[in-house]
């Protein structure tokens, strides 16, 4: 008897015509099924958003032979929901796949991914998730080197699955990778600064910039894998719960 392929969902926040895309989905060829429901255009940055305030639409599109594949006018996170309730029709893919982005999303960046926030709509419906996100911000960025460990990390992932509730944040160095390593998310943040300018009208208008500024010196961190030309694995969760600040606010006095 034929082993079933697995049903693979693919997504990203890049949009649906990026290069990055197109590698996970050749990637995706060769191990399942592969489904695609990704934004029309770039939502880099939106993090968790969804749209509540104006229509939805999905659209069929034909790019790549024997992929099923659909824009959207959403977020990567709606893109995820329409996926699972009308593409699959409550049937659940076996995985969850974004990516690949152009640009890092390790350290604190991770709140702020359009390509993470995917992957987690993904592990809230149950699914075993990934993100993958390349350190080059190109256009056309080369993923030759990533294309072996995005196939093994998914496969590794549809194998022995993940505990509910948890997901991969996975980082790729550019240039040359020695190998992998499971890692903790890094303590830093961004020194955001805003560029300020003036329209024709002499009104103000603002560009974000900002520095990266990491806290962490530790050599078991996402930036240090990367840094030192390893690819990153963090196990991520969606459960914000700070556990261990439970005793303490239980002994303060909140009578009124």
């Amino acid at each position: 008897m034929t082993k079933k392929r697995p049903a693979i969902l693919v997504v990203n926040d890049d949009g649906i015509t990026a290069p990055g895309i197109k590698v996970l989905i050749e990637e995706m060829q060769k191990i399942g099924d592969v489904t695609v429901v990704a934004p029309e255009g770039p939502q880099s940055g939106t993090g968790h958003a969804i749209t509540i305030g104006k229509p939805l639409r999905i659209d069929r599109i034909y790019i790549y032979p024997e992929v099923e594949m659909y824009k959207c006018s959403g977020t990567p996170v709606d893109c995820v929901k329409l996926a699972v309730n009308k593409v699959f029709k409550g049937r659940k893919p076996d995985i969850c796949v974004s990516g690949i982005n152009h640009g890092l999303n390790n350290s604190i960046n991770v709140l702020y991914s359009g390509t993470m926030s995917a992957a987690v709509e993904g592990a809230i419906e149950d699914i075993p998730s990934i993100g993958f996100s390349y350190d080059d911000l190109e256009y056309d960025a080369d993923f030759t080197r990533c294309r072996p460990y995005v196939s093994a990390i998914t496969k590794q992932v549809l194998a022995n699955k993940l505990q509910k509730g948890t997901l991969l944040n996975v980082n790729f160095p550019k240039g040359h990778i020695k190998g992998i390593k499971i890692c903790r998310q890094a303590d830093a943040k961004w020194a955001e600064e805003f560029d300020e300018r003036t329209d024709p009208s002499n009104r103000s208008y603002y560009w974000l910039t900002g520095v990266f500024q990491l806290r962490d010196r530790g050599e078991d961190t996402d930036v240090w894998a990367l840094h030192n030309e390893y690819a990153s694995i963090v196990p991520v969760q969606f459960d914000m719960t700070a556990h261990h600040a439970i005793p303490e606010l239980n002994s303060w006095d909140f009578e009124v």
